[in-house]
């Protein structure tokens, strides 16, 4: 496969978002074909299973059945959406992949890295990112970002010291493996966010 497959990782207000639809922009002009997906989502299957994960219902949702359903709607969205984009030579931008799952739900949930990395390495198929871009900011100002622009899911209604212990795991994960992680400081303003994410790009001969 010679597409190019991307991936978003950062706290929940990071600007995420944001900076994807730039990033698009960018390789558009580039003369690129493009696919912006997301996780949990990116396949109607996939969406579905996102709207049980992230429904502030499920309060009672067991951590198990949490990490297993993100399993479970990765494995379709990267059988039904990534490869097929990469076999056809296309860039493919997703917000939040396998590292997500290893730091809220092996970390942030307690159920352990490896644990949760053996569910998912079933579920992605060999597949990894060429690059996974981080968005460095802390929880308190990106979920005061993230609280002003819409209606928070039920992960994002978890207490701080929740959302402290993710982005504490990030941290971890990146120390332990560097090489999986490209750092962005998302404290910037979007211009030189935008400007740092392309640099990087081009450093690695991606872009």
């Amino acid at each position: 496969m010679k597409g190019l497959f991307i991936t978003i990782e950062g706290p929940d207000g990071a600007g995420k978002s944001t900076q994807i639809e730039l990033l698009k922009k960018y390789f558009k002009e580039k003369g690129k074909n493009i696919v912006i997906t997301r996780e949990p989502g990116g396949t109607l299957i996939s969406e579905k299973i996102r709207d049980i994960i992230l429904d502030n219902e499920n309060i009672k949702m067991e951590y198990t059945t949490e990490a297993l359903l993100y399993a479970a709607s990765r494995a379709q969205h990267v059988g039904e959406k990534i490869i097929p984009a990469l076999k056809k030579r296309q860039v493919v931008i997703c917000d939040r992949f396998v590292h997500s799952s290893l730091i809220y739900q092996g970390l942030g949930r307690g159920l352990g890295i490896e644990e949760v990395k053996k569910i998912n390495d079933f579920a992605i198929k060999g597949i990894m990112p060429d690059i996974t871009l981080f968005f460095d900011i802390s929880p308190e100002v990106a979920l005061k970002r993230k609280g002003k622009i819409d209606k928070r899911d039920r992960l994002e209604n978890e207490k701080i010291d929740f959302h402290k212990k993710v982005y504490d795991g990030y941290k971890k994960l990146i120390e332990k493996y560097p090489e999986e992680f490209t750092v962005i400081d998302a404290t910037k303003s979007i211009e030189d966010i935008h400007e740092d994410v392309i640099n990087k790009l081009y450093e690695k001969g991606l872009s």
